[in-house]
């Protein structure tokens, strides 16, 4: 989020111990307890605008069927998290698939599944 010249100054209640902690915070880190507000709201702003960027680009990729099969996704369930990586590989190249093409799973995304059941 960008710094802006200009503020605007809010007040704001909140409970006892977050204010316990916000000054806690302020002490540790020698700033003031505005500075950590402002952190704070910044980077959960930040956080949030992500999370909707990417809610929208999954919402475009439904409507132009960019999609893999319910079963398929299923079958991850027994796949370790240490195999995610190579799941998630998988799963960006089939992106660049047709629709078409996502109705068969790829050869790889069955081998890393049956690999890790």
């Amino acid at each position: 989020m960008a710094h802006l010249s200009e503020t605007k100054k809010l007040t704001v209640h909140v409970p006892i111990p977050l204010a316990e902690k916000i000054d806690q915070l302020a002490a540790g880190l020698e700033r003031s307890r505005g500075w950590i507000v402002k952190q704070a709201l910044t980077d959960w702003i930040d956080q949030e605008d992500e999370q909707d960027r990417l809610t929208r680009k999954a919402l475009a990729d439904v409507d132009s069927g960019h999609v893999i099969d319910h079963q398929i996704v299923q079958s991850w369930g027994g796949v370790p998290p240490t195999k995610y990586g190579q799941l998630f590989a998988e799963m960006e190249r089939c992106r660049a698939l047709t629709p078409g093409q996502l109705s068969q799973p790829s050869e790889e995304l069955v081998r890393v599944i049956r690999d890790n059941q």
